[in-house]
């Protein structure tokens, strides 16, 4: 149960912290159950007399961007991955001087971004070639997007790639990490142009207040916590402590400077057989870095060690596959693809490469690739592209026990 003061508290606190001018134009491609599309299109939009495109397909988001041309946009991770590899992709088939030139631009671009990230000035040498790089090379880019009118971009709803962000950056669109819930009336914590850290979700909203349990959990305090469950009797059940503490279910982080950032959900962590805790988006975020890795679900609940199902990148897979030169790949179904000695053999190395930035006891011990994409419609994401582990737990039981076998 959402009060009309939790609604307007959120609105009103958002647009003080990114000092958003009125009117802003945004795409709306969420569900409405989703509390991010209800604060956007919702409740920003009667506060500031917004204007909101609704997308009747939320697949087609990245080409509506192009028709809009938004002052505000929230992606969640998957969209920002997919534009990423997409990106990607079309720079790999560029003629090699028009390649290196964004290439060098991007680079340039998140050098400013990483100093200013760690409270660094840019220096005026840089600055200048930032500005350079970014109005010959990067501008016609955005405008082709149909994100050179940005003044707001965010992400949030899951865990954003580093590497994502940082490359994002690189072509001048940066991207703001949110955190919050339904029971929040949406944001708890963002960080914004002025201040932010690549990497956390930023800090608290005006009058809302953040601390942590003894276990990690988050808890969070003010104005934009809901009234409670509604009941099937009507009764609204307050789960809130008697200081007026909400318990989020979210692990994190609060750094000396106030900026908060999420280690993954309390329930989703892996103990593993040996008592360790882990948390399987760390590994599942370190996985997709690679662009033909699509989905990841890292597996070792009550296990002996750590494991992963694998996904590929439906749109990514068939672009690497062509310019590796790999023959009788052309046009090839994922299901083909995924069971190609040198694409399992460039998996194996991703995963290579993602151990190596891992503890021991985190570290992905084998893997499968599945032949399958997962969608919101075969089941296995939500319809704001999240996982659902239960339902991919139970639905690749056999795959998941092959990995324990001897």
């Amino acid at each position: 149960m959402l009060s009309h003061r939790n609604v307007i508290h959120q609105g009103v606190a958002l647009r003080n912290r990114h000092d958003s001018p009125p009117h802003l134009s945004n795409v709306a491609y969420l569900p409405l159950a989703h509390i991010a599309e209800r604060v956007l299109s919702i409740y920003l939009p009667i506060i500031g007399a917004g204007h909101v495109h609704t997308l009747g397909d939320p697949t087609g988001v990245v080409g509506a961007l192009g028709r809009v041309h938004p002052m505000q946009f929230f992606g969640v991770p998957r969209v920002w991955e997919k534009m990423a590899a997409g990106l990607r992709n079309m720079l790999a088939g560029l003629p090699e001087e028009k390649q290196t030139a964004l290439i060098q631009a991007n680079e340039l671009l998140q050098q400013g971004y990483k100093l200013r990230s760690a409270g660094e000035p840019v220096p005026d040498e840089l600055a200048e070639r930032i500005a350079q790089a970014d109005e010959k090379v990067l501008a016609p880019v955005r405008q082709m997007l149909g994100l050179d009118k940005l003044f707001l971009a965010s992400s949030g709803a899951a865990a954003l790639p580093v590497d994502v962000l940082y490359f994002i950056a690189g072509l001048g669109v940066e991207i703001h990490e949110v955190w919050g819930l339904s029971e929040t009336t949406g944001a708890v914590t963002a960080n914004t142009a002025g201040a932010f850290r690549a990497g956390t979700v930023g800090k608290p909203l005006d009058g809302v207040e953040v601390t942590r349990a003894e276990d990690g959990e988050l808890l969070v305090r003010g104005p934009i916590v809901f009234l409670g469950y509604l009941d099937a009797d009507g009764t609204i059940v307050d789960v809130t402590d008697d200081d007026g503490w909400f318990a989020t279910g979210d692990i994190g982080t609060i750094d000396d400077d106030g900026y908060v950032s999420i280690t993954d959900r309390k329930k989703e962590l892996i103990i593993t057989a040996g008592g360790k805790n882990i948390a399987p988006t760390r590994i599942e975020g370190l996985l997709k870095e690679h662009p033909l890795i699509g989905q990841a679900v890292a597996i070792g609940d009550n296990r002996p060690y750590v494991s992963a199902l694998i996904v590929l990148d439906d749109e990514s897979a068939p672009v690497w596959a062509a310019a590796q030169g790999i023959e009788g790949l052309e046009g090839a179904t994922p299901a083909e693809l995924a069971e190609h000695p040198r694409v399992l053999e460039e998996i194996e190395k991703a995963v290579a490469a993602a151990n190596d930035r891992l503890a021991r006891v985190e570290q992905v011990k084998r893997h499968t690739v599945l032949a399958k994409a997962w969608t919101p419609e075969s089941g296995e994401l939500t319809p704001t592209l999240k996982l659902k582990r239960r339902v991919i737990n139970d639905r690749y039981r056999d795959d998941i026990e092959n990995l324990y076998g001897s």
